[in-house]
């Protein structure tokens, strides 16, 4: 009883759906390869090369290269997702309960994809570093929120955006783990995912009902598709596009080290401030 109770929870429900597209084939993103590839149609070998090693925001690539480079890996996404929805509603109503949910599979590993491809354009990190097959919880959470924000929640947009202040304030190199698994961020992941699990049956319901018709389905389906992912892909893209991670100014170092002193750092009244082991003394936070 209590295994289906968890089950029910939407909140397990979309983790659970989360974790199983990023570990399909082809979803995770290798950040080199994306960005040197994305970037070749617009920018010089060294820019590239710093883009890589640093972020594109150091290496001072202006956002409307950034922009036209997302949009091509939007549409470019877009496409796949719809081709193959299209595909998934051919056989029609007898094929449904092997057909949706590898088509809400699918889906999401396409949101996954985009999300990767845009954040490593607007200068976060690498999402997925490790060779662990498993998708750590930092990483969850913010894939959440950027879900989040495809689908138009304010607490998602709130969140991502407070995120990205805390990594521009230390320059960091990686996802700050503590905000994202214990602190004030982690409630709002939470509440996300509890949204997004009841988005999910409702697209779920949707798409069953557009693949009911054999071959006209498969047109109903793409459609549908097309319609959801462009648009969510897009709010994505420019929210990423107004954050603090894409100012130039904005260059890489490592997360545990600011101006040469090695700092740890945690949430005080809401806000993001830096402990220096050195003094054990307590920084203000620094202004937006």
């Amino acid at each position: 009883m209590a295994k289906s109770k968890v089950m029910e929870n939407p909140e397990s429900r979309f983790s659970a759906v989360l974790a199983s597209a990023a570990s399909l084939p082809g979803v995770r993103i290798h950040r080199e390869a994306y960005l040197r590839k994305a970037l070749a149609r617009y920018c010089s070998e060294d820019d590239i090369r710093r883009a890589i090693e640093e972020t594109p925001a150091a290496a001072g690539i202006p956002l409307d290269v950034l922009e036209r480079a997302a949009n091509d890996s939007i549409g470019y996404e877009t496409a796949k997702a719809s081709a193959l929805s299209a595909a998934a509603g051919i056989p029609g109503i007898l094929a449904l309960p092997a057909t949706v949910p590898a088509d809400m599979a699918q889906y999401f590993g396409h949101m996954l994809r985009i999300a990767q491809k845009l954040a490593y354009l607007y200068s976060w990190p690498d999402l997925f570093s490790s060779d662990s097959d498993s998708i750590d919880d930092a990483t969850k959470g913010v894939l959440t929120l950027f879900f989040g924000v495809m689908f138009g929640t304010q607490s998602a947009n709130a969140a991502v955006g407070q995120i990205a202040g805390m990594m521009s304030k230390e320059v960091a190199r990686k996802l700050p783990q503590k905000a994202l698994t214990q602190g004030v961020v982690y409630p709002i992941v939470k509440k996300v995912a509890g949204y997004l699990g009841v988005q999910m049956t409702k697209q779920t319901f949707a798409k069953t009902v557009s693949k009911a018709i054999p071959f006209v389905g498969a047109v109903v389906s793409g459609g549908l598709t097309f319609a959801t992912y462009r648009p969510m892909a897009k709010r994505l893209k420019n929210h990423l596009a107004g954050l603090e991670l894409t100012k130039p100014t904005n260059r890489a170092a490592d997360a545990e080290f600011v101006d040469g002193e090695a700092v740890d750092a945690e949430f005080v009244e809401g806000e993001f401030v830096e402990v220096h082991e050195s003094t054990a003394d307590r920084t203000e936070p620094a202004s937006n």
